[in-house]
């Protein structure tokens, strides 16, 4: 290990913890410690891990925390779970805390990115590995291990499922013989949001050679990420900005519109609402703009089912999780957790290794296999 001061645990807490968290990849986390041994267990719920969340308001989090928790405790962890209600001075409150309170292990998902180099400096003054959780902490380098999804991919998906809702692209992802105009507009996330530029390029580096031979037009001129981004994620905020576009380009919603990328669910609803508002049809087959999404929302999901969202895109969090648990547990174990990328993810102090999952693009002939029938969702999320 790069420090000093984590208590390690002992040679029979290791392998219960190692067996534990077999199970839990191998069938869904039901394995528990039967079989640990006591010994084992006890050894393992010595350890406490601090878990750092932004909010409870965006649905995505609260099944993180969860699913993160679950993990953890299915392999014989104590777990502080803690949400910061988008709250930067309490996200960093909370980690003073943890760590005052004895966690032997962090991770964190940020609020903003930039905002906690002192609180995980503190963490690194006590031997306490940090592993950043789907967002990049940067301007630290207290930062230790990363587990998030390919970001930059997402945002080549999300530009992907838009292309393919507008006819360029047909569902194998190749190209069609369409060549007219079409009309966009753009929207990026939060830019406190490390990840919210790696979506924004993804989907941008997709789109500009569309735009450069003018088969997309983006009417209101606002391409720029600062020109698209929108402060703290919030679906009110998009809703405004589409408004204002609408209302700036479009004649009020009298002219033409043929989609819109959207980076993620509530964004998505925002802008599907101010669609219809302001006089766009209800359904993709009456004529309402293809929007696309991200996050897989259990509201997001049954709008695709009904023909009203076109996509969206799932990261499975449940593997998220797993991949968090199995970080902690090679901390633990006195090992480096083992990352599958070393370059991408460069928090202006170092490079921070990280372990990047896949993702999926969710349109309505897939919500049933990829969302239902992997327990993501439930049928009644659909009804």
């Amino acid at each position: 290990m790069k420090r000093t001061g984590l208590r390690i645990l002992g040679a029979t807490g290791v392998v219960a913890l190692g067996l534990s968290m077999a199970a839990c990849a191998n069938d869904g986390g039901s394995g528990g410690n039967e079989g640990g041994g006591d010994g084992g267990e006890g050894a393992a719920q010595d350890l406490t891990v601090g878990v750092a969340m932004p909010n409870e308001t965006y649905e995505r989090w609260v099944q993180d925390g969860n699913a993160v928790k679950d993990q953890l405790e299915e392999a014989g962890y104590e777990v502080d779970l803690q949400y910061a209600a988008d709250d930067i001075p309490t996200q960093q409150e909370q980690i003073e805390q943890m760590i005052t309170n004895g966690a032997d292990i962090l991770i964190v998902a940020s609020i903003d990115g930039t905002a906690l180099a002192n609180q995980l400096q503190g963490a690194a003054d006590e031997g306490i590995p940090v592993i950043a959780y789907d967002r990049l902490i940067n301007d630290t380098e207290a930062v230790d291990f990363y587990v998030t999804f390919d970001n930059y991919t997402v945002g080549v998906q999300q530009a992907t499922s838009l292309l393919t809702g507008l006819g360029y692209l047909d569902e194998e992802g190749n190209e069609t013989d369409l060549d007219e105009t079409k009309y966009i507009e753009l929207f990026g996330g939060a830019p406190i949001d490390n990840n919210s530029m790696f979506f924004y390029n993804g989907a941008i580096d997709t789109l500009q050679p569309y735009i450069d031979e003018g088969l997309l037009e983006v009417r209101s001129g606002q391409t720029s990420f600062d020109q698209v981004k929108t402060d703290d994620w919030e679906g009110a905020n998009a809703q405004q900005r589409m408004d204002d576009i609408l209302t700036q380009h479009y004649g009020g919603g009298t002219e033409q519109l043929d989609g819109v990328l959207a980076p993620a669910d509530p964004l998505s609803r925002g802008i599907i609402n101010s669609l219809t508002q302001n006089g766009y049809p209800e359904t993709l087959e009456e004529g309402l703009p293809v929007v696309t999404g991200q996050d897989a929302e259990a509201a997001t999901a049954k709008l695709i089912s009904d023909g009203v969202q076109y996509s969206t895109i799932f990261k499975d969090t449940r593997k998220l999780a797993e991949q968090a648990a199995v970080a902690a547990v090679a901390y633990a174990e006195g090992e480096e957790p083992e990352p599958n990328d070393t370059e991408s993810y460069d928090n202006g102090v170092k490079v921070v290794p990280s372990f990047l999952l896949e993702s999926d693009i969710i349109v309505a002939d897939n919500v049933q296999e990829l969302l239902i029938d992997s327990g993501y969702l439930s049928e009644d999320d659909l009804s």
